[in-house]
């Protein structure tokens, strides 16, 4: 499974991935195997590395959503990334799948997020809530084939389903996204949602690193491959 993996970029600092739809990051109490002990695996064979693999999760990505995922190989990079991630000096564009056209062709989404942990469910308000966390994304239409709609979004802030629950809310539930409202779920029970790019200033390097996910090979993605 290792070998099978897509490596996006890979140094001395970072290891990232454009994680498969299904793949959990980090464990949990399914016990499936997560990306970050693929990730584990894959440097420790390259580099016939004897003993334990350092590998940092950075961030994440919900189990349905495809795209890049990037961990830190060093507790230095760990660290210097989780800031930039913290401080929102990360800029992160997700493509996403609609049946619904939006409103506009363009805008900014705000609301006020409450996550219930039991049911793993988030709810969208549209006014300041005490229990909420204020949230915000820009979206625009990027093109529209077939009766779907391929949406840009740019979240400014990372809160749990926080993409998934917003465009919902705007009437534009993601392609599979059951659990926000859509009435049928994919064939690989995934939902049409992409981590698309990340760009950020490298922790140790200092440069500008843009990482770029291709789409899935599946067939609700093929009409947009050519962008």
């Amino acid at each position: 499974m290792p070998n099978l993996l897509q490596v996006l970029y890979e140094d001395n600092h970072l290891l990232a991935i454009n994680k498969p739809a299904g793949v959990l990051v980090q464990g949990d109490a399914t016990g499936d195997v997560p990306l970050v002990e693929l990730g584990k695996e894959y440097i420790k064979h390259k580099y016939n590395k004897p003993g334990a693999v350092f590998l940092g999760v950075v961030h994440r990505l919900d189990r349905p959503v495809s795209g890049v995922v990037i961990f830190a190989r060093t507790s230095k990079a760990l660290t210097r990334m989780n800031e930039l991630f913290r401080e929102k000096e990360t800029r992160k564009t997700y493509w996403a799948l609609v049946h619904s056209k939006p409103p506009q062709a363009t805008g900014t989404l705000l609301h006020w997020l409450v996550k219930d942990e039991k049911k793993n469910k988030t709810t969208a308000y549209l006014t300041p809530r005490a229990d909420g966390l204020k949230s915000e994304l820009k979206y625009k239409l990027i093109d529209s084939r077939g009766g779907i709609h391929l949406l840009e979004v740019s979240p400014l802030t990372g809160r749990p389903h926080q993409i998934r629950v917003q465009l919902a809310s705007m009437g534009c539930t993601i392609v599979g996204d059951v659990k926000y409202g859509y009435d049928q779920p994919l064939p690989d029970a995934s939902i049409a949602l992409h981590a698309r790019q990340l760009e950020f200033v490298h922790p140790v390097k200092k440069n500008i690193q843009v990482i770029k996910a291709a789409l899935p090979g599946v067939s609700w993605w093929n009409a947009f491959e050519h962008l």
